[in-house]
């Protein structure tokens, strides 16, 4: 073989995704519950500039998908702002009732189309929490019926105030929850009052949680919610197009560990996680992530790493098909696609394994043990090299053909190249 080229990996630019937790205390001073707000970076403090709705998407993905919602809460319900647009669209039933508190902002208007929802969410189990209440409106009479919690600005609510959401919260059998509890002088008094719940820098102040995610394009959402707005969507087309976004199908596998999906085997391939997760549960969190992304584009991408595990894993996917190693092609892509996953989000393999829900033999490939799908990687690595003795041997270990190997590598890096092209959501300027 002639003209060997060598393949340098650069590192990829990752994203820092943040989210701080405070946590909720009964009368015991126990941890109850979890309430989760939006921090842009490791600054322990909210943006004024952020939109509403943006936090809260933001907050949902990095808290269910990036971070992991038991991660952060440790099974424990998660108090979530929700804004009047997020609402209206009906967010909140994304989630199991157990695992999230709805927390109605006071910036919401109490419309009787908003009334009708909350009443709507008590029927399905959930838990709603007015913020920041006060007796300034006389809308308020008609959703407490349906309300679970009032959370009180225990420092800068008069006590006559006080007093008379304390009076309403008994008649309708409410539980209240003094938040911004600042000494023990404030906690002891609440607890007089007979609230149930604390939240403020007397017990701590949030902490902020961070990880990684893989960068990703607004134009594969789309593209997706349109595959799933059919009557019966091709699971076929669907798994292609999925397999394409590597950032995508990453969230996929997540979405897939979540302790509520958690399977009890484990995936093989993007199909079988779309299967899993099912058409309706996938438009959802697609749904959450369009929302989240639709945004100017700002962090910068490392195109060549990206594509490069888009290679990766169309290459091990045409050796198998190529020599009928039918029991390997559903792992195969799998394995080349996530073979740098370690490289873009800046943790390690073993890290990032512990999220996934794979099957053994790709966690044991990409964990670099010997296996027939660790030997395909290495022989698609050996390509990019042009390590070309190490390619006939490989060759010789899969008892493949190498003089086909530089044809499958030209398919792969062509079709890689028509995705990306496809994907990419602007071409630059520089």
């Amino acid at each position: 073989m002639k003209g060997k080229r060598k393949c340098k990996i650069l590192r990829s630019d990752t994203v820092e995704v943040f989210v701080a937790r405070q946590p909720i205390f009964n009368q015991l001073e126990e941890t109850v519950a979890y309430e989760l707000l939006y921090r842009h970076n490791e600054e322990n403090k909210f943006s004024p500039m952020v939109d509403g709705d943006e936090a809260t998407i933001d907050v949902i993905v990095n808290s269910f998908i990036n971070i992991g919602i038991e991660t952060l809460s440790y099974s424990k319900p998660c108090f979530i702002n929700f804004t009047e647009n997020l609402l209206k669209n009906d967010v909140p039933s994304y989630f199991l009732p157990q695992n999230i508190v709805v927390e109605v902002l006071e910036s919401v208007s109490l419309t009787e189309e908003i009334i009708k929802y909350i009443q709507t969410l008590n029927e399905r189990g959930f838990k709603v929490a007015l913020d920041d209440f006060v007796l300034d409106s006389k809308d308020y009479k008609s959703i407490l019926p349906f309300v679970d919690i009032l959370k009180v600005d225990f420092l800068h609510t008069s006590k006559e105030m006080r007093t008379a959401i304390e009076r309403t919260a008994k008649k309708y059998n409410i539980s209240l929850l003094a938040e911004k509890v600042e000494t023990r002088e404030d906690y002891e008094e609440a607890k007089r009052l007979g609230y149930t719940y604390f939240q403020g820098y007397f017990f701590c102040k949030p902490t902020v949680i961070s990880s990684h995610e893989v960068p990703s394009y607004l134009h594969s959402y789309i593209k997706i919610i349109e595959l799933l707005s059919v009557e019966e969507p091709n699971i076929d087309v669907l798994t292609e197009y999925i397999k394409q976004d590597i950032s995508l199908s990453h969230k996929l596998l997540k979405i897939a560990n979540t302790r509520t999906l958690r399977p009890r085997q484990k995936i093989k391939s993007i199909r079988q996680a779309i299967m899993f997760i099912g058409f309706k549960e996938l438009m959802k969190w697609v749904y959450i992530l369009a929302i989240r992304e639709n945004k100017p584009w700002g962090a910068k991408q490392n195109e060549e790493l990206i594509k490069l595990c888009l290679v990766r894993g169309q290459m091990c996917e045409l050796i198998t098909q190529k020599y009928e190693k039918h029991h390997l092609r559903l792992s195969s892509f799998m394995t080349g696609m996530l073979s740098l996953m370690d490289t873009l989000l800046g943790l390690p393999m073993e890290r990032i394994l512990l999220d996934l829900p794979l099957d053994d033999e790709i966690c044991a490939a990409l964990k670099g043990k010997e296996n027939e799908l660790s030997l395909l990687l290495s022989i698609t690595i050996a390509m990019e090299r042009a390590d070309w003795s190490t390619v006939s041997r490989l060759a010789n270990v899969l008892q493949i053909n190498e003089d086909c190997l530089p044809i499958l590598f030209r398919q792969a890096y062509a079709w890689a190249e028509e995705v990306f092209m496809t994907t990419k959501p602007y071409a630059s300027s520089m």
